[in-house]
């Protein structure tokens, strides 16, 4: 935990959380018995020991998971002042208190009360690590799938995604030269109503996009009721990302992760040839009300 800690913070702050793991495995000397695997589902003890335990900093404030992405908090970066053992014990004790408040009880008010609370901790823990596990390989795997596409084959599925949100797109650029715009998307079949989309797509899945490109959109904004979208397959920079909040245009930026949601969002309402380009299977797990 104390490095996964250190490298989100290291990162800026956040990362996918298979990144996370994936630079730990690389620094981090594990044990035989760290490295084997549990007989009944498959998966590395190290991993699924890492999962349980980040339940316990995100009710301590210290980090925030969401959609597979891993965020350090202000007090997580403080937290690492403390040292490994110490950031420990003081996320478990937090949970604790946490459990117990939710419960109607107070923390270390008995063994008995202790006990139970250890108790559900680790039932209602293990199976929240083991849901964020398998969200986050999800996650991982539509975005594997969405990098082997080409450029031309992830416009065209943003293009399906404006159409599943009710949008028609009478222009989707052929392939060939760049000529700026990448979707036009309106209200009605004419375009006689507003907002008028003008979309810029990047298929750049490992960078991220430079404020340049969103100043390049802004200048295609010409006409009163025009809105900017920039879809990219991968992240943008903070500067791209203060250029579209302080445009005098009204300019939206998607990120991948922002793509993947709206997809899944929208996903019952893509007609059948459109599902086909990036096909998802959803199943139910047994929730939480923690």
């Amino acid at each position: 935990m104390f490095a996964a800690f250190r490298i989100l913070q290291e990162a800026g702050g956040q990362l996918p959380g298979k990144q996370v793991f994936d630079k730990i495995r690389e620094t981090v000397d594990f044990t035989d018995w760290e490295k084997q695997s549990y007989e009944k589902t498959g998966a590395i003890r190290w991993e699924s020991i890492l999962n349980f335990y980040t339940i316990d900093a995100v009710k301590a404030g210290f980090l925030i998971k969401n959609k597979g992405i891993w965020y350090l908090t202000n007090e997580g970066e403080k937290a690492i002042k403390l040292g490994a053992i110490t950031l420990h014990e003081t996320a478990s004790q937090l949970y604790k208190t946490w459990a117990a408040d939710n419960k109607g009880t107070k923390p270390r008010k008995s063994k008995d009360t202790e006990e139970l609370v250890e108790l559900e901790k680790n039932k209602a823990q293990t199976q929240k690590a083991n849901l964020d596990l398998l969200e986050e390989q999800a996650i991982a795997g539509i975005k594997d799938f969405i990098r082997s596409k080409n450029a031309y084959e992830f416009q065209d599925m943003v293009a399906a995604l404006l159409r599943a949100m009710n949008y028609h797109t009478p222009f989707i650029s052929p392939r060939g030269k760049d000529g700026g715009l990448d979707v036009i998307a309106y209200n009605d079949p004419l375009g006689a109503t507003t907002p008028r989309l003008k979309v810029q797509v990047k298929h750049r899945p490992d960078s991220s996009v430079p404020v340049d490109d969103i100043r390049s959109l802004t200048g295609l904004l010409n006409k009163d009721g025009d809105i900017g979208l920039f879809v990219t397959s991968g992240t943008f920079t903070s500067e791209a990302e203060r250029s579209a909040r302080e445009s005098h245009r009204h300019i939206k930026l998607l990120d991948v992760d922002n793509f993947i949601a709206l997809w899944q969002e929208f996903y019952n309402k893509l007609t059948d040839d459109d599902k086909n380009m990036l096909p998802l299977h959803s199943i139910y797990f047994l929730g939480s009300n923690d």
